[in-house]
């Protein structure tokens, strides 16, 4: 029986899929897994029952990965589930961006209770003109899950779509379509495109990567959307482009004094993937993710560990081991085996940086489990042993 703690309220279509081998508890500190959404829990201690968490949604910034990694606990996440909720969103952004919908919403409200309304809408609507977005370039940044999919939509619209991702993944590569055109730099896009929207995680080398030397290679009168991370865009930047016409507008997802109540800028509050859609979606695969590594070790969609899946023998003992990413460890783990006359039924080793993960499969244990774990904790680079089945 595994327990599983929520730090958020968490769809229970997802929680269904957890089965009799899993029980919900409100104790943090015995929980095998977490389920978390938007909790901040980088001042959490987390105790040594804990093996994983799965965060209900793409990005991981609540969750402080390098403590994670060094107590060899997986952080999962659920890339694409949110996916079509961003989409529909970036394309509504698109048309706001357009055709000043917002303020002129706003300043009908303002027209209650003033005489002719109908002739002074004729006369106001004028300031609130905009362009049609078909026919107009539209530039990608990161063709992700989400990123492919408003390439995609745009397309569908009649916009042409310039897509940039040094990293294009070969699921990308085969869902996007054939009249995307791609780009070799973020140069590339800036000096082309009337429409840009970032869809890229934030790190070290992607913070920032609108500047004001990025801006200043836009076209006048560009309409800039953010609905990827904060910290991806510079703010100040962007304030002064909107001063000189550069940008003609700025689309945000994440409120932030230094762009609340600045003309032209129109912030949402991370409405992203605020569907119950979405919700559901990411639940699901979070809880399946979960599942999957408690119940045999595997490890798919992790942003700390790599990707390392062995299909499971029902009866087979399996033992799993996260350590550091240097050589010989395997050989020193085999050797124990050895020693302890297991023969090993089958095994796979991943590596992701400086981490690796090994799975083990036997016959059987013989009784010797608390012996193997005394022997594989006292050598060097071990972080964490698991045993998964016993048989």
């Amino acid at each position: 029986m595994y327990n599983i703690a929520t730090l958020n309220a968490i769809s229970p279509k997802g929680l269904k899929q957890l089965d009799e081998n899993f029980k919900m508890t409100e104790t943090i500190d015995e929980a095998d897994g977490i389920l978390v959404r938007s909790a901040d829990m980088h001042n959490m201690e987390f105790s040594k029952n804990l093996k994983a968490i799965a965060r209900a949604g793409a990005g991981t910034n609540n969750i402080p990965l390098d403590k994670c990694t060094d107590e060899g606990i997986v952080v999962f996440n659920t890339p694409g589930a949110n996916a079509n909720a961003v989409k529909e969103l970036v394309i509504a952004a698109l048309l706001l961006s357009s055709r000043k919908i917002v303020e002129a919403a706003d300043w009908s409200q303002a027209l209650k209770g003033k005489e002719d309304i109908a002739k002074l809408t004729e006369s106001g609507k004028k300031q609130f003109a905009g362009p049609e977005i078909k026919g107009k370039k539209l530039g990608v940044l990161g063709l992700g899950a989400i990123g492919v999919l408003v390439a995609n939509a745009a397309v569908a619209l009649g916009m042409d779509v310039i897509g940039y991702d040094p990293y294009l993944s070969v699921k990308s590569a085969w869902s996007i379509s054939s009249e995307v055109k791609l780009a070799a730099t973020v140069e590339e896009i800036a000096q082309q495109c009337d429409y840009i929207t970032v869809h890229v995680p934030l790190l070290d080398s992607t913070r920032n990567i609108i500047d004001a030397r990025i801006i200043s290679l836009m076209k006048d009168g560009t309409r800039l959307l953010n609905f990827a991370r904060p910290g991806l865009v510079d703010n100040a930047a962007v304030k002064e482009a909107l001063k000189t016409g550069k940008l003609a507008k700025y689309m945000a997802d994440f409120p932030d004094e230094e762009i609340l109540g600045v003309e032209n800028i129109v912030v949402t509050p991370h409405l992203g993937a605020s569907t119950p859609e979405s919700e559901e979606n990411c639940a699901e695969m979070a809880a399946k993710e979960l599942k999957e590594f408690l119940m045999y070790g595997n490890i798919k969609n992790s942003v700390n560990f790599p990707v390392c899946v062995a299909p499971y023998t029902p009866g087979k003992a399996r033992i799993a081991i996260a350590h550091k990413n240097v050589p010989n460890v395997v050989g020193s783990l085999t050797a124990i085996f050895s020693k302890e006359n297991l023969n090993i039924d089958g095994m796979i080793n991943k590596s992701r940086g400086a981490i690796a993960y090994s799975i083990f499969d036997f016959d059987s244990l013989y009784d010797k489990k608390d012996k193997i774990i005394k022997d594989v904790m006292e050598l060097e680079n071990i972080i964490k042993i698991r045993i998964v089945r016993e048989n």
